[in-house]
Order: C-alpha cells, then structure tokens, then sequence
C-alpha cells in the first residue's frame, strides 16, 4: 500500500502573526509540507521560513514574488494550496492568481466585499478550483454564529461588537459582517424604532448592515480578536461572546480546511460550511 502524498501548501503573509502560526502547524502537520513562503517585509526575505516562524530550519526561503512560489507548487506531485493571511488591499488579486495557476486558496484575510467574492466564485468554478474563503477558523465562533441564529428566533433586538487588535486594517471584522449577513437570512428586520435616532458624532451608533442590525467596531492594542452579539428584550439580555487569547485556536480549523479544500471544485464562504 503506497503512502498518499502530503499537500504540498504555500504561506502568504509567511511573516506576519497568523502566517507564522501557519508555518509551525504545517510543519507539525503529517499530511503537509510547506513548499513556498512569502511575504513582502524587506528585512526578512531569504531567510527561512521555519526560521521565522521559530520552529526550526524547514530550507524554504521566504520570497516577495508569490507568482513565482505559485508556479514552483504547479510542479509537485498534487495540486497544492496556497494559505493567505495578508492584507485586505492585496487579497482579491492573491486568489486569482493562485486559482489562475491551480493552486487552492484559502484565505483567511477579510475584506472582499460581495462583488470580489462572486467574481471569484465565478472564477473557481470555471477552473473547476476549489477555494475557501474563512472569516474566522475558529471553532468557538462557528458555535457563537450557531446560538446567534437560534436566539435570533426569540428576540427582535440585537446589536454586534467587536474587538479587535489595532493592526487590523479592515472594520468592520470579516467576522461581524458574516454573523449579521447569518442573523439578516432568518427572515426578519431587527431593531424596530422606538425613537427617531440623532447621532451628534458621525458613526456613533456603528455601522448599519442588512434588516436592520448594528456592528461596532473597536481597535486597541492588548487585544486580539473578540466578538459580541447582545440581544435585548423586555427586562433582559442575552450576551454571547467569544474570546481569543491566542492564535493557536484557529488553526484546527485551519488544517480542516487546508485538507476539505482539495475535494472542492468551486468557492465555498465560511468554516460552518466544512464542519
């Protein structure tokens, strides 16, 4: 019985918090192996990615020309998959690329609004490429969005806060659009007015999403990733909240779908889709 071949996977934004994190579960990973790192930092490239990352010497340079790493994973044995945590402004053209050259996305970086997203949905699908784009690979959260649609059932108000670091380029979180675009399918429009709202600073009641339904938005430092849904009613509140403490938590459900992402054939959205 011949051993199957391990997925070959290639890090982009290899330097960056979550991209070193990637790194070290990759190489911890039986079933993967890392064959392309990039990252556009000048003062690290050529170094090794196992190196930065901080789990040893893995010979895999971190380059600044992801075409290139794109067409180096086209030579392995299977068709590989590209990890990108980068930056919202450079994200959408990642993709495309990766999928242009057959390399399977998934991408944990925020920020492509409906349109990026059915454009390369429509991209995918004629590569007959499978893609993942995954707001949040938390397993915690995926069951917080779970109870968030069960309570929405019972309550008529709701507002989302979330919590970020402030290096995150992107507000609102890719996280809080998708659990108020999960909350806006149920069917109804929340928040019903009691009163004609003036706000006497611009955005001070957040941002208003579909039906209805409020996010807001905080960046400090000291924090990493947290999310709230309140939902209000006559003389109660229900809370869910999920807290980050550190970013080892996203990587179970980042393996899940570095390994569910070879058997697809089109773009899927969200991590609750491959549980």
């Amino acid at each position: 019985m011949t051993e199957r071949a391990s997925i070959p996977v290639v890090v982009n934004g290899a330097a960056g918090k979550m991209g070193k994190e990637v790194i070290k579960t990759i190489a911890n990973a039986e079933d993967m192996t890392l064959v392309g790192a990039v990252d556009n930092k000048p003062d690290i490239l050529g170094q090794d990615a196992g190196e930065i990352a901080g789990c040893g010497a893995l010979e895999v340079p971190i380059l600044n020309d992801l075409q290139s790493v794109l067409v180096l994973a086209t030579q392995e044995k299977i068709q590989g998959v590209m990890v990108d945590f980068t930056h919202p402004d450079t994200v959408y053209d990642n993709v495309r690329s990766a999928i242009a050259y057959g390399v399977r996305p998934v991408v944990g970086t925020t920020g492509l609004n409906e349109e990026k997203l059915q454009d390369l949905g429509e991209f995918a699908e004629k590569a007959s490429t499978g893609a993942l784009v995954i707001p949040n690979f938390s397993i915690g959260m995926v069951l917080l969005q779970q109870a968030a649609l069960r309570a929405s059932q019972y309550f008529d108000h709701v507002e989302i806060i979330e919590l970020h670091h402030n290096q995150k380029a992107d507000a609102p979180s890719g996280t809080a659009i998708k659990t108020a675009q999960m909350l806006a399918e149920m069917g109804k429009t929340y928040n019903p007015p009691l009163v004609t709202e003036k706000e006497h600073l611009a955005g001070a009641r957040g941002s208003l999403a579909d039906e209805n339904i409020r996010i807001h938005s905080v960046r400090l430092p000291g924090l990493i990733a947290h999310q709230e849904v309140i939902f209000g009613a006559p003389g109660q509140i229900y809370t869910l909240r999920h807290d980050t403490s550190d970013r080892s938590c996203y990587m179970p459900g980042v393996l899940l779908a570095i390994r569910k992402v070879t058997e697809l054939t089109s773009l899927v959205y969200g991590l609750e889709k491959i549980l």
